[in-house]
Order: C-alpha cells, then structure tokens, then sequence
C-alpha cells in the first residue's frame, strides 16, 4: 500500500517539475525571444533623435554571404606574434 502511494507521489511530483520547467521555458521565450531587433546604423540615429525606436521585423539571415564571409576568414593568413619580449 505505501510502496502504491510512493509510486503515485513520485509519478506527480515528476509531472509537476515537467509542467514548471514548460511554463517557464515558455515565459523566458516571450520575454527574451525572436522579437529583439537588430541594431544598425539606421536604428542608432532614430534612437538619437527620438530616443526610441520600433522595428516592424527582422531581415532574414543570407546563409550563403554567412558561409562565404566564414570562409574568406578562415582563409586568410595569419601573421604570427612578434617576440618584443625575447626568449630566454
């Protein structure tokens, strides 16, 4: 009898921390989420001028300028540390 009223316990307890850490997923997602915009120039002088800013929606990311500009970076040659310290 106890050993049913462990299992159900365990069982709801479980169920409870699973329903908490859903609700919190879902609060730290419309708090912090996909609405930030991004910042650019344009952005930086409304926020100057009228000290505010609103944004309708973001630009959609270009994979290929991202998978191009990681590739022009790893491709360039890198200059190695100068030993102004010497070694002894």
């Amino acid at each position: 009898m106890m050993a049913v009223f462990w299992l159900v316990f365990g069982v709801g307890l479980g169920v409870l921390a699973v329903a908490a850490g859903v609700t919190l997923h879902g609060r730290r997602r419309s708090r912090y989420g996909g609405d930030t915009p991004i910042v650019d120039d344009h952005v930086l002088e409304q926020i100057l001028e009228r000290g505010e800013v609103f944004v309708e929606h973001d630009e959609p990311l270009d994979l290929d300028e991202i998978d191009d500009e990681e590739e022009r970076f790893w491709s360039e040659s890198w200059d190695e540390p100068s030993s102004e310290w010497g070694t002894s």
